[in-house]
Formats: C-alpha cells, structure tokens, sequence
C-alpha cells in the first residue's frame, strides 16, 4: 500500500510542470496519500532536499510557469552508486513511489529506480514535443504560442522593411516547434531535420519570392542546430533585394504562463500517474494520443521511433 509519494521535476523547464505538481498532489491527497516534493529532480533527492506538500504549497501555482520545486541535470544519475544512494534517501524519508516529470533522460532514471524497487511514473514535460507515444508533450502548446506571437511580430515589421526574417526555434533535434509554427504563421521557408538543409536551394526560394513573385517580406523558421541562422541571414541580403534580419528567440520559448490546453493535459497526465501508482505500476510514462490519456512501458517508448509528421509537411507544402 503506497503511504507517500514523491513528485521531482527535471531537466530543462517547460510550462505545465506546476500543473502537474499541483494536480499530482491533490489527486493524492484526495486518495490518503502524502506528497513529498523533491527539490531540484534527481539532485535533490540524492542530497535528501524534501518537502512535504500540502494543499496550501501548490495553491496559486496552476498559471505560473517554470517550476516551484527547481530542477537541474544529474548525468550522474546513470551510475549505479548514485541511484542506491537515491534509493536509500527515498527510504530514509518513507517515500514508497514518485512521478518524474520531465523528458528522456529523467524517464532513464525513473525507469532505473522502478528496477531496484521505488515505483515510477513518468510525464512528459519538455516543450520540444520529442518523447515518443506521445501525441504533445507538456509545455509543447504554450510554447508555440510565445513562438507564434513572436513572428506575428516580427511579420508586422518585415513587411515594412522587405525584410526577410530568419528565426531559430528551439526544439533539440525535433522539428515540431518549427513545422508547428510555419503553419501557424504562414511562413515561406521551414527548415527542420525533417527536411534538411541545403542552403543553395533555400536562396533559390527566396529569390524567386522575391524577383517573380514581389513579395515584400518573407519568413525562415529553422530548427536550432541546423545551421547559423546570423550567417543565412548575411547570405540572403547579399543575393537577393530582401534585407536578411537573424532572430534567436532562446529561451524566452520556455517561459511564461502555461496555455490551458498545457494546464488541462498537464492536470491528466498527473491523475493517470496517480492512479497507476496506487495500483502498484511502475516503470510506466504517461502520454495523450487521439485526445486518450495512455500509459506505455518506458522501455518500449524509449526504443520507439518519434511519430511521423509527413502529413504536416505535405499540408505546408501545398500552402506556400
């Protein structure tokens, strides 16, 4: 019978995380279980930093973003000796199972700890939109919506200037936040690792918008570790007439209050894990396809390949 469980976020913060702090601590309380919140993920509870949660500490949290009880990165975390000493802190402190949220690499380290006896549960928070079986991840909408908010912007002006606005977003390897937001904004050029990069063909693009076309403004979406967004921007006042203009919008797409598309899943995601601890399931992570909150083993959604968004590509293509 589970008595107390503890909730951690970790890695890199995404909007939603106090959703599912707030709603995992609640949907417990109102089950008898206790709530230890677990400072700074894995780092905190290798050192023992734990506090008990009550209503009252997750009261007034729900529209904040980041995270109220911190997080930070352990790779530590993989060796043996690190997770029996997290083991041994979890006991110490009569904390029988926790959620995790977090992405990947804090599925990794739950997943280790359900194998040497701590049951674990893990939410997808990243707003990269990366984990897969997992339609969205938490965080994933209230980014797009500070990255679409920001090209709007940055329309306005281009179309004053015959600029063409070159704009990296986040996104670690996956393209949604860019594919996401060139359909949202309307953009003229995506570039994602979906779609590769060849500069030679970018510029080509543009100057055909540009000479045949007469457009007086264009927008560039790139996926960050692609290229250099300053460099292309250099490249494209120098062959075409547009006035090539760099944007990183950095981490400014990981703040701010969460949408309540975030807030909704989040507050899901966080009752499922709940439900699954209480009856004595772990290694487990938690995700939403087709509107359905599922439940898949960690090992078989870390082996899985990302679902497939041709069908968004081919929608953009024939948009432009």
């Amino acid at each position: 019978m589970i008595r107390r469980i503890g909730v951690l976020t970790s890695g890199g913060d995404s909007p939603g995380m106090n959703a599912a702090i707030r709603a995992v601590t609640r949907v417990a309380l109102a089950s008898g279980i206790e709530v230890m919140g677990i400072r700074d993920g894995y780092k905190g509870m290798i050192n023992g930093d734990f506090v008990l949660l009550d209503k009252s500490h997750v009261a007034d949290r729900l529209d904040r973003g980041g995270t109220f009880l911190g997080s930070a990165r352990l790779p530590e975390f993989k060796d043996d000796e690190v997770q029996q000493k997290a083991v041994e802190m979890l006991q110490a402190n009569q904390i029988d199972a926790v959620v995790v949220v977090g992405g990947d690499g804090s599925y990794r380290g739950a997943l280790a700890l359900t194998k040497k006896g701590i049951n674990c549960i893990g939410l997808p928070g990243t707003i990269d939109n990366d984990i897969p079986c997992t339609d969205y991840t938490i965080g994933f909408d209230t980014a797009l919506n500070t990255v679409v908010e920001a090209i709007d912007k940055l329309r306005d002006t281009s179309s004053s200037h015959h600029r063409c606005s070159v704009v990296e977003v986040m996104g670690n390897h996956c393209g949604d936040l860019a594919l996401y937001s060139a359909i949202s904004c309307g953009a003229e050029i995506v570039i994602t690792p979906e779609t590769g990069f060849d500069e030679s063909e970018v510029l080509e693009r543009l100057k055909y918008l540009d000479g045949t076309l007469k457009k007086n403004h264009a927008i560039v979406i790139v996926s960050e570790k692609i290229t250099d967004v300053d460099s292309l921007a250099r490249k494209i006042s120098t062959h075409t007439s547009f006035a090539g203009r760099s944007t990183i919008l950095g981490h400014v797409q990981r703040g701010g209050s969460p949408t309540a598309n975030d807030r909704v899943l989040a507050s899901r995601m966080a009752e499922k894990a709940v439900d699954l601890l209480v009856k004595g399931q772990g290694g487990m992570c938690v995700g939403i396809i087709n509107n359905e909150i599922t439940a898949t083993p960690i090992e078989e959604a870390l082996s899985q390949a990302r679902k497939s968004r041709k069908h968004l590509y081919r929608l953009f293509d024939r948009l432009v």
